[in-house]
C-alpha cells in the first residue's frame, strides 16, 4: 500500500513545497523542521492503524477509560539523512525503541554505485511493528538492503516506510521486495536520473539538513 499525503491539499504539501524551494533550502533549521513536521503527521496517521487497548486512567476526580497503544513500535532510520524525520516520529512515539543503520552509496568510476552497510544498532525486533524513515525514496536500493539487514535480527510483524518524497521507480522496487509494507510519503515524483536522483525532487536531503559532505 502506498499513501501519498499530497494527493489532497494539506499543510504537508506546503512543507514539501518549502523543502523543494531553493530559496528556502538555505535555511537548514527550517529544512530539518519541515522534515520533522512531515514525519510527525505521518506518525499520527500510522498510530490510527496500530493495535490499541482500553486502560483505566485515574484522574484527580475519578476514573477515565482511555484508548492507548497496545504496544510501542521500533523506529528505525538510515544515517544521516533520516535523522530529522526520525526525530519527528520520536516526538510522537516518545516511548518507542530505536534502531539506526549506516547505509550509503559507494559510487564507481563508471557512474554506477553499490550500497554499503557498515553499522547497525537495534533492540529486539522479533514480532515488532517497525517504522523506517528515510527522506528520499529514489531507487529504493539502500532502503531494501537496510530492511533486509534488520530482518536478519528478527521477524518483522508490520512494516511502515516513511519518506518526504518518493519516486515511482523506487516505490515499485520496494513494493516487490516488501509487498506487505505500507509506504507513506509527502509526495511522489515520476522521474529519476541515471545517477539515481529524483527529479524534480529537492536535491541531497542529507547535505541540505546537515551540510555538504566531503565523501562522494
Amino acid at each position: 500500500m502506498v499513501i501519498n499525503l499530497s494527493e489532497q491539499h494539506s499543510l504537508v504539501s506546503n512543507w514539501v513545497g518549502e523543502l523543494r524551494d531553493v530559496e528556502v533550502q538555505s535555511d537548514r533549521l527550517r529544512f530539518r523542521r519541515n522534515l520533522e513536521r512531515i514525519a510527525e503527521v505521518i506518525g499520527y496517521e500510522i498510530s490510527k492503524k496500530m493495535p490499541w487497548e482500553e486502560k483505566e486512567i485515574t484522574t484527580p476526580l475519578g476514573i477515565s477509560n482511555s484508548k492507548v497503544l497496545k504496544e510501542q513500535p521500533v523506529l528505525a532510520t538510515i544515517l544521516r539523512a533520516g535523522l530529522a524525520m526520525h526525530n519527528g516520529l520520536l516526538n510522537y512515539f516518545d516511548k518507542a525503541d530505536n534502531a539506526f543503520i549506516s547505509a550509503y552509496r559507494k559510487h564507481n568510476p563508471d557512474g554506477t554505485f553499490d550500497i554499503r552497510l557498515e553499522y547497525m544498532s537495534c533492540p529486539d525486533i522479533e514480532n515488532r511493528i517497525i517504522i523506517v524513515s528515510d527522506p528520499m525514496l529514489a531507487t529504493g536500493s539502500s532502503l531494501v538492503k537496510s530492511i533486509q539487514y534488520l530482518k536478519e535480527e528478527g521477524n518483522i510483524k508490520e512494516l511502515h516506510i516513511v519518506c518526504a518524497i518518493a519516486c515511482t521507480v523506487g516505490i515499485e522496487y520496494v513494493s516487490r521486495a516488501e509487498p506487505k509494507a505500507t509506504i507513506w510519503c509527502g509526495d511522489i515524483d515520476d522521474e529519476i536520473t541515471a545517477k539515481g536522483y529524483i527529479v524534480p525532487g529537492l536535491g541531497d536531503a542529507g547535505d541540505l539538513a546537515y551540510g555538504a559532505k566531503l565523501q562522494g
